[in-house]
């Protein structure tokens, strides 16, 4: 699939007139993710790049701590949506089913919800240790998002998550509806070609929630940079890390939280 599809509208101009007109809108479709059999997630995603996004989930899920741990995928298509099936070697099955039982826990009493937090903020890895982005390199990046994004240009409604080189080479994007779908979809890229940060950064077209942060981290990159802010505990976690956290990066300015 491309991720778009045409729709007619009728456009209403401040004067009163209307013409018929179309326009590309991207494709949403519900995303089952199964693992081992196991039916684990169904995430609202752009049905693009689902290897990506399948490799990108389950590191990001901590299903599996690298890539040869995955030994299949296959995607479906069905009337109703997409179906990925993910095979993960024998051994991670344990991870599996612990994260599937925290995940489906009754939290109605005091110590399951407890549990069910602790899970939520798991400890994470200190990420690489590397010199600081050059300021320039951040704006260069900045400069060169809108040329990698195809899907957003012609539909207006679609992220961007961006893997940049030191300098702010831009060297692989993916779009999605959701900006952990399309952070998740460059993690499995990277994971399923080899590649590694090197002492780049992550450039993402939107806010910075916890959740990216702790992508960040778990796929080893030391500096995650977000066009629009951060929460507190986006901040907080990347301060737990060591992970350098870039907010509201426009054209014009960055803000770069203070350790």
């Amino acid at each position: 699939m491309n991720g778009e599809a045409s729709v007619a509208f009728v456009r209403t101009a401040r004067d009163g007139s209307a013409e018929p007109i179309a326009r590309s809108v991207p494709l949403e479709r519900p995303i089952a993710l199964e693992f081992n059999g196991i039916g684990y997630a169904v995430m609202m995603a752009t049905p693009c790049d689902l290897h990506d996004f399948a490799v990108g989930f389950a590191l990001s899920e901590r299903l599996v701590s690298h890539r040869d741990e995955i030994v299949d995928v296959e995607c479906h298509t069905t009337e109703q949506g997409e179906i990925v099936r993910v095979t993960l070697s024998a051994d991670r099955a344990p991870a599996l089913f612990e994260r599937v039982r925290h995940r489906t826990s009754d939290s109605s009493c005091g110590l399951c919800g407890i549990e069910n937090l602790e899970q939520a903020l798991r400890p994470l890895p200190p990420v690489p240790a590397q010199p600081p982005i050059p300021a320039e390199a951040i704006f260069r990046a900045l400069a060169e998002l809108r040329d990698h994004q195809p899907l957003n240009r012609s539909t207006g409604a679609v992220h961007a998550a961006a893997r940049c080189s030191q300098d702010g080479q831009i060297l692989a994007v993916r779009e999605d509806v959701g900006r952990h779908n399309a952070f998740d979809k460059v993690i499995g890229a990277m994971a399923r070609a080899g590649a590694a940060w090197d002492g780049g950064f992550a450039l993402l077209s939107s806010r910075c929630s916890y959740e990216l942060v702790e992508k960040a981290a778990l796929s080893g990159c030391a500096t995650l940079v977000t066009i629009s802010a951060a929460t507190d505990l986006a901040i907080a976690r990347a301060n737990e890390c060591g992970l350098t956290l870039v907010v509201l990066a426009r054209p014009d300015a960055i803000l770069t939280v203070s350790v």
